[in-house]
């Protein structure tokens, strides 16, 4: 028995021993978790030990262990303080394993964001002038410069009506020369009106940085994941949890993958694998099938399936059915334990407040991930 960090809380890692081994004089740390819930005297034997295995798989077993035949024979005054029910959160198969680090991803150049100042004030002119052509006089122009677009921000002169600005958004658009722009009439909170353009030159924003900074390091976050940075030039972390349904949309080659990949290497990078479970679909077979080696850690699969990643769309319809019993399952576990998610859930487990005699066991985040959703739905009904 050995004590570890892990998630920020103290963890007892257990395996099954002999039955002598489980005597308190040997195991110290053992002896301290019983005292520290009120336990069994120092003398004592375990009468009964509760260890839970975590599979790989999706679901989990409990291996239960009982010694009442072993300590029958024990000295008569030698007596347990109640019978006593030890729950030994255990990781057995992956004791060992370590989290990815950063060394693995690339450096991309410097994180400062370089700004055009002849490219600033062109673009301020343009639009002052072309506001102007419309009779729309602005009282102060400024620009918020951000990794790959540059939000102006202006104060229309009192009097000016918001939706005129607002419908010139193509004139704007077309006097930058510019791909695409966006207005926010007006921005929320603020007294202004912003214009989003593209910048000429854009920054790569790098997936190292995101990861190694203290608010991806540092957060309470359930399944936090790094999408990017705002315009302002602040990490965008973001809790996944939070936002049980995400739909990412967009044309070729707008950076969907890109979004989704960042998605799976952030939570790759927080959580361990006993704490989350992926299952992949993957129609286009290409997309997603570098995770395949990722198999016995994270991947979950249906039992009798050879492939952890789904590339047949008839094989969705039963994993999602899977999912959706599993999902039913877990609600009614919630019920019992009166909370209301699975991160209550599991702090009221892992604090052997719920007993896995009774169905209780420790829940790893399920998440699944389509790509090609429209093609599925197409395809799979």
């Amino acid at each position: 028995i050995d004590e570890k960090r892990f998630d920020n809380k103290v963890t007892i890692i257990g395996e099954v021993f002999r039955p002598g081994d489980f005597s308190l004089d040997s195991n110290p740390t053992l002896l301290k978790l019983i005292e520290r819930s009120g336990g069994v005297r120092e003398n004592a034997f375990l009468d009964r030990i509760v260890i839970q295995r975590i599979n790989a798989d999706l679901s989990l077993s409990n291996l239960s262990v009982n010694y009442k035949d072993i300590v029958s024979g024990k000295s008569p005054d030698v007596k347990l303080a109640r019978e006593d029910q030890v729950n030994v959160f255990s990781i057995l198969d992956l004791r060992d394993y370590k989290y990815p680090t950063l060394d693995l991803l690339e450096n991309h150049g410097s994180e400062k964001i370089v700004q055009d100042v002849n490219e600033l004030q062109n673009n301020k002119n343009q639009i002052i002038g072309t506001l102007k052509n419309y009779d729309i006089d602005i009282q102060k122009i400024s620009a918020t410069v951000g990794p790959t677009v540059t939000l102006y921000e202006i104060i229309p002169s009192p009097g000016v009506r918001i939706s005129r600005i607002k419908n010139l958004e193509d004139d704007i658009a077309l006097s930058l020369a510019a791909l695409g722009i966006r207005i926010i009439a007006p921005i929320p909170g603020k007294r202004t009106i912003g214009i989003e353009v593209p910048n000429a030159k854009k920054t790569v924003v790098s997936m190292k940085t995101l990861l190694a900074s203290e608010k991806f390091q540092q957060n309470n976050f359930s399944l936090p994941i790094a999408i990017g940075k705002k315009i302002d030039n602040e990490n965008f972390i973001v809790d996944l949890a939070s936002m049980p349904h995400l739909l990412m949309a967009g044309a070729t080659g707008q950076g969907k993958s890109v979004g989704l990949n960042a998605i799976l290497v952030s939570l790759l990078y927080k959580k361990h694998p006993s704490q989350l479970k992926f299952v992949l679909v993957d129609p286009k077979k290409v997309e997603l099938s570098i995770y395949k080696t990722i198999e016995n850690h994270f991947l979950a699969k249906l039992p009798g399936e050879e492939d952890a990643i789904i590339t047949d769309t008839k094989k969705v319809v039963h994993t999602l059915n899977a999912l959706c019993i599993e999902m039913d399952n877990r609600y009614d576990l919630l019920k019992e334990a009166g909370v209301r998610n699975i991160k209550e859930y599991n702090e009221k487990f892992v604090a052997r407040k719920l007993n896995p005699e009774k169905g209780h066991q420790f829940l790893p985040f399920i998440v699944l991930v389509v790509d090609e959703f429209a093609d599925l739905i197409m395809t799979a009904g």
